[in-house]
């Protein structure tokens, strides 16, 4: 189990603006259902809402993140919550959360992003593994965890949410890189390299730039896939070097990055010679996107380890 602790590195920065996104979300399809008795242990129900009438969870789409979110996230705290369904852990935390939203009957508001259905979002939080939690407060990410809490800390991270209230976060915007991520987030990967690339010939070393430069790459090598596709595709072979690589990056952007790199751990071990070489440094470009204070990156680099020596 992962204590909740601040995570500024896999923030994007600033406000998530969801209007620089070339392709229209459908509208959603799983809108706040009236109060029930009770939180649904089925994790793919909608949520319940407040007593008397106000929300206090729904599930969120790219179309309606920006007013559910970010827009909401002005007035009071909005818990992200990232999951999917059929994954164990992910189905037994969403209902604590559930429950917990009721009881706060409107203090905040939980919503749930599923990581499958909405890759794009998960991209755009950086999400490296579910499940995982950000809270937002007016229009940014303050803090996040990953993984499975007890009941009694999650109490007290949201206790400490509750008490920031509005208060957002005071970083320092680098300019540079608010136009290299809107490059990005766009789908101007050509401006968006050549920006990231700028900012490191400025800033040798800088990791979020190098992280947003591994992203271009990670766009491109999965743009025109179809993910259902490619990782069936994957199971069938898996020792199907370049099914396995496309199907770590897709799993990647879909918030699962864990498992991509326990796929290709599992495959270093299988290969050998530029093969092996091939799918280490397809790990390690990975790894950059996650940044290096990732604690999923630190525990895959010592599987790596073990895999290579």
């Amino acid at each position: 189990m992962s204590d909740p602790r601040i995570t500024s590195s896999i923030f994007t920065r600033g406000a998530v603006d969801l209007s620089a996104l070339r392709t229209p979300a459908p509208a959603p399809s799983r809108p706040a259902t009236p109060a029930q008795p009770g939180p649904s242990a089925d994790s793919s129900a909608g949520f319940p809402g407040a007593a008397g009438g106000g929300v206090t969870a729904i599930d969120v789409t790219e179309a309606t993140l920006q007013s559910e979110v970010l827009e909401r996230s002005l007035e009071k705290p909005v818990l992200v919550f990232f999951g999917a369904a059929g994954y164990p852990e992910s189905d037994q935390f969403a209902p604590l959360l559930e429950q917990l939203a009721v009881e706060g009957d409107g203090a905040w508001v939980l919503a749930r992003v599923d990581v499958q259905q909405q890759p794009r979002i998960a991209q755009m939080f950086r999400v490296q593994g579910i499940p995982m939690v950000y809270a937002v407060v007016g229009g940014q990410p303050i803090d996040a965890f990953s993984g499975v809490v007890p009941e009694a800390q999650l109490r007290q991270w949201i206790s400490a949410v509750l008490k920031a209230g509005g208060v957002s976060v005071a970083e320092a915007v680098d300019p540079r890189l608010d136009e290299a991520d809107d490059a990005l987030m766009s789908g101007d990967l050509d401006e968006a390299e050549r920006a990231y690339r700028k900012i490191l010939a400025e800033t040798p070393g800088d990791a979020a730039a190098e992280a947003g430069l591994a992203q271009v790459g990670l766009a491109r090598r999965v743009a025109g896939a179809d993910p259902r596709a490619a990782l069936a595709a994957a199971e069938a072979a898996p020792d199907d070097v370049e099914a396995q690589l496309l199907a770590a990056d897709i799993e990647v952007l879909s918030g699962m990055a864990e498992q991509a790199y326990q796929r290709l751990v599992g495959l270093v071990r299988r290969t050998f010679g530029d093969d092996r070489e091939t799918v280490r440094q397809h790990l390690v470009g990975l790894f950059t996107v996650a940044g290096p204070d990732d604690p999923a990156v630190a525990s895959a680099r010592r599987a790596l380890a073990s895999a290579l020596f």
